[in-house]
């Protein structure tokens, strides 16, 4: 298994008071952010499907499937066999499984070599591992308007792998 089933015991000895997470001591942390303990996270277990509506979660981890319109998150990750069909919108995302629908990656998407992305992706930074495939149409987010972030369509035909520009 590739997580812990619980989360990690408070280690013995710290410091009330002391810093959590990846922030160095006598550093704060920025307004807002959260430790990865602190996250909340759901995960689909492999096995496990799941129709509907998934509300407050800032981290979604794929493991089975998932069937859902207009996901709002912080990050998507589609773990290896997980599948995810309908509409998210996250920040960043990682794709080690199939996502079939609109993916809307507002910093950063990560197809890994196993992954699949069929239908509509945007995003600002795309990283494509060799073997990942995307099918259908990328759109990459700029901030060239004035008005806000603009789409610029990349491709419109299948692509694949680390394919250069033709």
């Amino acid at each position: 298994m590739s997580r812990p089933p619980f989360p990690a015991a408070p280690q013995q000895g710290a410091a009330a008071g002391a810093p959590s997470g990846n922030a160095p001591a006598g550093q704060p942390r920025p307004a807002g952010a959260r430790s990865p303990t602190e996250r909340r996270t759901m995960v689909i277990g492999r096995g496990i499907s799941v129709h509907g509506t998934i509300q407050d979660a800032e981290r979604l981890e794929v493991e089975g499937i998932v069937e859902a319109k207009n996901i709002h998150a912080t990050e998507l990750a589609i773990a290896q066999g997980g599948m995810f069909r309908g509409e998210v919108e996250v920040e960043d995302a990682e794709i080690a499984g199939t996502i079939d629908g609109t993916l809307t990656a507002r910093n950063a998407l990560v197809v890994r070599a196993t992954g699949r992305v069929l239908g509509t992706a945007r995003c600002r930074r795309l990283q494509v591992e060799d073997g990942g495939q995307i099918t259908g149409q990328i759109e990459m987010i700029t901030e060239s308007r004035s008005d806000g972030p603009a789409v610029v369509p990349a491709s419109s035909a299948p692509a694949g792998g680390a394919e250069p520009p033709g």
